[in-house]
């Protein structure tokens, strides 16, 4: 079996070798520079390791794990869009570098591409495949629809926020995970299993993600801090903390969140997080992305896999949750 970090490779040097040779390159030089930035490559990581578990050769699922990662950035160049988020992975995001349309058309190109590469599936794998892919790239927009949606709501409840992070986040996960077991020739349970172990590991990856939004290093984060509080992203945190806030801190809340950010950011930064310190919100959110982690461990364990060949994907996983960029 690959370590880790010989699979991150593995994938790296294939996402380097991708061309985006067509004319005019305006189209595809946004697309050139949105894979360049990096990233984590979990999502094709995962699937590699998910194929392996079951001893093929984890390059079995290499071109359709390249167009997951390839769908995955597509979704990023849109999303900065529509958040108007001026920073991704510390370079500045397509539409600042360029224009709205260039990240609106070179985010479509994206989309087509990924299915191109997803369509390169061996067979006999790529008739399950290709109609997981499909219905979790829906989710995906039902998911970024209801994070749009909430955003002009102040009822928006703990369970409605997991949904929505479960579709716009953990489902992308879930299906590269189970792609990557089918691909293994995993038996449907096997492969159902892992799709269960990514939702959750997405959902806990999610729930970190909105930890570091706040309390994160933006050099290590890539990312604007304090970006969702900004945006009036309904998050956990603010979900929870317009929970348990008391009479002042609603009304500051309330304030804040109530208009558009139009005064000092760093003003709306520092006394929202200051209610979040007050009411111990780290912590709150803490406990639940151990939550969501302790329960995809729980289905790794009922897999039908030698105690050593797990190893690698209980690591992943830890550094997973455990993550600060």
């Amino acid at each position: 079996m690959y370590s880790f970090e010989q699979i991150l490779r593995i994938i790296e040097d294939a996402v380097n070798r991708l061309t985006f040779d067509g004319q005019p390159q305006s189209l595809f030089e946004p697309i050139k520079y949105t894979l360049s930035c990096g990233g984590k490559r979990i999502r094709p990581a995962f699937m590699l390791m998910a194929c392996e578990l079951y001893g093929a050769l984890a390059v079995k699922a290499l071109t359709p794990a390249l167009g997951m990662e390839v769908f995955h950035n597509f979704t990023l160049l849109h999303d900065d869009l529509m958040d108007q988020a001026d920073v991704r992975r510390n370079r500045p995001t397509v539409h600042l570098k360029w224009d709205a349309n260039t990240a609106i058309l070179s985010g479509d190109a994206m989309l087509i591409s990924a299915y191109g590469l997803i369509g390169k599936t061996p067979e006999p794998y790529l008739a399950k495949i290709l109609p997981l892919f499909t219905q979790t790239a829906l989710e995906i927009c039902e998911g970024q629809q209801f994070d749009m949606e909430f955003e002009l709501r102040n009822n928006v409840s703990e369970d409605e926020y997991i949904e929505m992070i479960r579709l716009k986040t953990a489902v992308l996960l879930a299906c590269c995970m189970k792609s990557g077991a089918i691909i293994g020739d995993a038996p449907e349970a096997e492969a159902e299993k892992m799709y269960v172990i990514g939702q959750n590991l997405g959902l806990a990856f999610q729930l970190q993600d909105d930890l570091l939004d706040v309390y994160g290093d933006q050099q290590t984060f890539g990312k604007k801090i304090g970006g969702d509080i900004l945006c009036n992203k309904k998050t956990y945190l603010l979900i929870n903390a317009l929970k348990l806030a008391d009479k002042e801190q609603l009304a500051t809340l309330k304030r804040y969140y109530g208009t558009a950010t139009n005064g000092d950011e760093k003003e709306k930064i520092a006394a929202v997080t200051a209610i979040y310190d007050a009411l111990n919100i780290r912590k709150l959110t803490e406990e639940r992305i151990i939550h969501y982690y302790n329960k995809a461990m729980s289905e790794l364990e009922r897999l039908n896999v030698a105690d050593e060949r797990l190893e690698m994907l209980r690591d992943a996983s830890r550094r997973l949750v455990q993550r600060q960029s």
